[in-house]
């Protein structure tokens, strides 16, 4: 079968190349000259912004020279009972064309056989203690399943670099610690959330929200950022936007407390909106064993919400650093 070619959005830039069978996409696989390195970024399509983000990362991360693959795959293992698994948007022509703007060289959109050949598989990965709170306490098995399929595309896309979005802030914490204890030869990248004009975190789930119903969503954005904006007021001496000189330039604050204290007032005056907004958990958590931080904590942090507007679950997430640079 034939590669399907895609135009990229500049004149006289190359196509971008879609592969649906493995065969297909190792024979591509196997064609590229490797003066530069790979990257991959997964995804299960209904490619937005937030997406193209981390093509253009993965981009400029390889050079001109280096391979990106994006793979667009909705996989069932990570859904669970009642679950949007048929729900998922399955928009492919609109994901080619997102991918080929950003940069992308090749989409593998593999059918369910290719990547589970031989059906269901037995033996699957285990995100253990990691994944059983937060998003895999109302999920259970959920990090079982995107661990299972990352394990596998990685094998499958060889990469040097595979991107993930902060914004999944358990899923690309769970990745890591895989990559780490499984001695994966990939270094996974972690990119900044993408966020819309009124500070909603782009998510494919967004187009699910009706107009009163995104107005209560915003509520998640707020707290994340009443949290961290009262964790500088506890250190007046860092009270810049963002602080250089903390890893990464993280935001740089001074108190748990304060910060779990203005993020819960936040979220308790959504209670009011109409509809409202079911809040499924509100944490602090360090994201190297996603477990709750305590008061003295210092170091990285992430403050992270999930909850239900209507019938639409939304996550977010806000990244912090406790202490001194």
């Amino acid at each position: 079968m034939s590669p399907k070619l895609w135009r990229k959005a500049g004149p006289g830039e190359p196509d971008v190349e879609l592969f649906t069978s493995r065969a297909d996409f190792d024979a591509a696989l196997a064609q590229f000259a490797a003066p530069g390195r790979v990257a991959v970024v997964m995804t299960m399509g209904a490619l937005h912004d937030g997406h193209a983000s981390l093509i253009r990362a993965a981009r400029a991360r390889v050079g001109a020279k280096g391979l990106v693959t994006v793979t667009v795959f909705v996989n069932p293992l990570q859904f669970g009972a009642g679950e949007d698994l048929e729900r998922y948007p399955r928009t492919l022509d609109a994901d080619l064309e997102v991918a080929a703007a950003a940069g992308a060289d090749i989409v593998f959109a593999p059918p369910v056989g290719e990547v589970y050949a031989s059906g269901e598989p037995s033996v699957r990965m285990a995100a253990g203690p990691m994944g059983e709170g937060y998003e895999g306490a109302s999920r259970p098995g959920h990090f079982d399943g995107v661990l299972t399929v990352v394990a596998k595309l990685l094998h499958l896309t060889r990469p040097d670099f595979a991107f993930f979005g902060e914004k999944d802030a358990q899923q690309l914490a769970v990745i890591r610690r895989m990559a780490l204890d499984l001695d994966f030869p990939v270094e996974i990248v972690g990119a900044p959330t993408v966020r819309e004009a009124d500070g909603l975190a782009l998510s494919s789930r967004n187009r699910y929200l009706s107009a009163p119903e995104r107005s209560t969503a915003l509520t998640l954005s707020r707290a994340l950022f009443a949290g961290r904006d009262a964790g500088r007021r506890a250190a007046p001496e860092h009270s810049g936007p963002e602080n250089p000189g903390s890893p990464g330039g993280l935001p740089l604050v001074a108190s748990p407390q304060a910060v779990r204290t203005a993020a819960r007032a936040a979220i308790d005056e959504a209670a009011a909106l109409e509809p409202p907004l079911a809040l499924d958990y509100l944490a602090l958590v360090d994201p190297s064993d996603f477990t709750e931080v305590a008061d003295d904590h210092t170091g990285e942090a992430v403050l992270a919400v999930a909850a239900k507007v209507g019938t639409t679950r939304l996550i977010d997430n806000v990244r912090l650093w406790f202490g001194a640079a």
